[in-house]
Parts: structure tokens; sequence; C-alpha cells
């Protein structure tokens, strides 16, 4: 059985995609079978891995029913991929009927015990593809910039974490937030550090001990389908990503 993690935040720009990368391809790297879905209309979690996503089956195609999982699945360099595009944007007004927020769970049913780790990039807003994240998740991190409006972003999640929680997955587990972008140096970066503290404490969770640092590397990376793991192995986020990944693992062992 996998363990399923969601990276999260309703806003965008904060570095879920690039997590959500740096994750799949460090676990990949240690031997473990990994799996990444895309559910962001933007497709960027697939574009940056070098999937040519608009013309290949997607996970829109999978939660409607039109095809199985296994159909769908694409690999990659970082291990396997359930890919988006722009069609899922229709999600919230397609998938009205009862038992909506189940529509991934029961998709990765079919695959769970063929993967180690499952990483959900979510899109940059709390709605029905976010909670359907959130329902099949066993924990959650939560990328944040070092600055104020990202704060906001990372606060407002509280409620939907709670309503989840109470009404379809009673296990979800924040297991921490994510300072990207960071540069210890800049007054701000840790003003922010202190704030994100205080709300991780609202969220029963802490801020991983790896924080992100800023490198040129991490914005070529996806020009070249690459992580930055892959791209720039001995960069100081490279690093960073992988002191991440065993903070991860000790909390969600396999």
């Amino acid at each position: 059985m996998s363990a399923v993690i969601a990276i999260t935040n309703q806003k965008g720009g904060v570095g879920k995609t690039t997590t959500s990368c740096a994750l799949l391809a460090g676990l990949h790297q240690m031997g473990r079978r990994v799996l990444g879905v895309d559910l962001d209309p933007q497709g960027s979690l697939g574009f940056c891995l070098g999937l040519d996503i608009d013309n290949c089956a997607t996970v829109y195609d999978v939660m409607k029913g039109a095809r199985s999982i296994k159909e769908v699945v694409v690999p990659s360099e970082c291990g396997d991929i359930l890919p988006s595009n722009i069609l899922l944007s229709a999600a919230e007004l397609e998938f009205n009927r009862p038992g909506r927020e189940f529509l991934l769970k029961n998709a990765l049913a079919e695959v769970q015990d063929d993967y180690d780790y499952i990483i959900v990039d979510t899109p940059p807003a709390l709605n029905v593809l976010t909670v359907n994240a959130y329902v099949v998740s066993d924990g959650l991190v939560i990328p944040m910039a070092p600055e104020i409006l990202s704060l906001l972003g990372v606060a407002q999640i509280r409620e939907t974490i709670d309503t989840v929680r109470r009404c379809y997955n009673s296990r979800l587990k924040v297991l921490g937030i994510l300072l990207n972008k960071y540069n210890q140096r800049f007054t701000l970066n840790r003003e922010v550090l202190d704030m994100a503290g205080q709300i991780a404490a609202q969220l029963d969770t802490t801020v991983f001990e790896a924080k992100i640092r800023t490198s040129v590397s991490v914005a070529e990376a996806p020009a070249h389908g690459e992580s930055v793991l892959s791209y720039a192995p001995a960069s100081k986020p490279a690093s960073d990503f992988r002191a991440l990944i065993g903070e991860i693992t000790r909390q969600l062992p396999v």
C-alpha cells in the first residue's frame, strides 16, 4: 500500500510543482516506486518533466471514467506520471454528482499496491480537485514563499483540512510547512519563518527543518524537462530537497 502525499497551497507561485518534481526525482533515485499525479489544469508537472501534455490522455479522462488509470499513466525519468492539461479545468462544473470527492481515491485504488509513494501536485485553489487530493492523501506538504501573501494562503487551508478530516479522511496529517526561495540573510525571510511557525502550530505541525534555498538552477531545470535534482544535483536546492525527503520519509515510512 502506497503513501500518498499532496503538495498544496491555494496561492500560486510558491513552488508546488517544483517541490513535486523534486520529491518524485529524489524518491526515484532512492529506488522507490513513485507515481506523480498532476491535478493542476495548467499541466505543469508533466510539462516540467518533458511530457507532451496536449497530446495524451490525462487524469481528467480517468476521473470521468473514460479511461482506466493504467491506460493513462506514462513513464518519465522521475517515475510514472498521471498527466493533466487544460481540459481538467471543467472539473468543477462537470464533476457534480454525489461522491465526487472520491473520484481520485477510487481511481488510485487500482494502482496503490504498485507504488511506494504517490505525489499529488494540486491546483492553486481550494476546489473539488484539491478536496479530491486531500481525501486520498496520508499527508500534506504545504510549500510557501517567504512573503506575507503566501502566509495568507497557508492560513486559509486550515478550514478545508478540518472539513476533510471531519467528513472524509480522518487520518489526514499535515507533514509540515516548507519554505521555498529562502534566503536567511533577508530580514523578511526570517520574519516570515517566525510567522510560519505560528501557523504551523495552528495546523498541529511544524516548519520543515529543510529550507529550499534560491538558485537559478530551479528555474532552468523545467526548460530541460528535468527536476533540479537531476539537472543540478550538486546545487544547494538539490541538497535541500534531499534533506526534505529524509524528513518526509521518516514521517511516512513504507
